[in-house]
C-alpha cells in the first residue's frame, strides 16, 4: 500500500514535457556542446525493481567520497558555481569547479578551449542544463587531509581552476575560506544491459539522514543525443523502470542537507 501510494505521488509530481521554445534552446546548446548525458533519477520505491530489471551487480562498483564546498549560506550555489573534489576507490582524487547553467557560445575563448574544460548538456524527464566543468586529476591522494584542515583546500585546485572560480564567484569569497560540505558515500557502478548497445552508468549516492539518489545515465556525442534519448525511453520503458518519478538533484540535496547542519 506504501510503495503504491509512493507511485502515485512520482506520477503527480512528474516533470511536464519541453515546450517547443524549449526544445530549440536545449537543441541550440546541444550544437555547442561537448557530450550530452541522459539521466534519470528512480524513485526509493522503484529502485530495488529498476536495479532487478537491469540485471545491476552492486559487487561490480566503485566506492567514492564527495566532498563540496561552499559558504554556509551556499553563496557559490546560488551563483551557479560548484567546488567539489572526490576519493576514488583504487583510483585516485581528483577536483572540479562547475559553472551552470552556461552558454557555450558565452564562455571566453581561452576558457572554452582549455583541454581541461567539459562542456556538457544534462538532459533529463522534462528538464535539461548546460554546464561548464573545469576538472583535474590529482597527482596524490590531498582530499581527505584537505577536508580534516591539514592541508589548504586552494591546493586541490589547479592555477586553471583557481582563475575559473575566481572570476565566477561572488565577490570577496575566497577558497581556503569555504565550508566542507561532506562526505557523501556514493557507489558508481558502470554496466551493460541486455538489450540495450550503449554503456550505462548507475550511481547511488548514500546520503546520512539514511535517504538515497539512484541516478541511471548513459552519455553521447551531441548529434546523436535525440536518437539516444528516445532509444533509452523505449529499452527502461520495456524493462518496467519507473520514467515518471519527480526528478531529484544529488548536488543541490547534499549541499542543503550539510548546509542545514545535517
Amino acid at each position: 500500500m506504501a510503495q503504491t501510494a509512493e507511485r502515485k505521488r512520482s506520477r503527480r509530481t512528474a516533470a511536464p514535457l519541453l515546450s517547443d521554445e524549449e526544445f530549440e534552446r536545449l537543441a541550440r546548446l546541444i550544437k555547442g556542446a561537448d557530450s550530452v548525458e541522459l539521466k534519470l533519477t528512480v524513485p526509493e520505491s522503484d529502485q530495488r525493481s529498476a536495479v532487478q530489471a537491469l540485471d545491476m551487480d552492486p559487487l561490480q562498483g566503485r566506492l567514492r567520497q564527495v566532498y563540496f564546498f561552499d559558504t554556509p549560506d551556499l553563496a557559490l550555489y546560488g551563483q551557479g558555481l560548484v567546488a567539489r573534489a572526490r576519493r576514488v576507490q583504487k583510483k585516485g582524487d581528483d577536483s572540479v569547479v562547475k559553472l551552470r547553467p552556461v552558454v557555450p557560445t558565452d564562455l571566453p575563448d581561452p576558457v572554452r578551449k582549455s583541454p581541461n574544460l567539459t562542456v556538457e548538456v544534462d538532459a533529463m524527464p522534462g528538464g535539461f542544463v548546460c554546464s561548464a566543468s573545469m576538472k583535474r586529476a590529482l597527482a596524490s591522494t590531498p582530499v581527505r587531509d584537505a577536508a580534516a584542515g591539514r592541508l589548504p583546500l586552494r591546493k586541490l585546485f589547479s592555477k586553471e581552476q583557481r582563475a575559473f572560480f575566481e572570476s565566477n564567484a561572488p565577490e570577496g569569497i575566497d577558497l581556503d575560506e569555504l565550508a566542507v560540505l561532506g562526505p557523501i558515500n556514493v557507489l558508481k557502478l558502470r554496466f551493460s544491459a541486455k538489450g540495450y548497445d550503449r554503456r550505462m552508468v548507475a550511481e547511488l549516492w548514500l546520503y546520512p539522514d539514511n535517504t538515497r539518489i539512484l541516478e541511471l545515465s548513459t552519455k553521447c556525442r551531441p548529434r546523436e543525443a535525440f536518437e539516444v534519448a528516445a532509444e533509452t525511453r523505449a529499452f527502461l520503458t520495456e524493462r518496467g523502470v519507473n520514467l515518471e518519478g519527480e526528478q531529484q538533484t544529488k548536488t543541490r540535496t547534499a549541499l542543503e542537507f550539510f548546509a542545514q547542519g545535517g
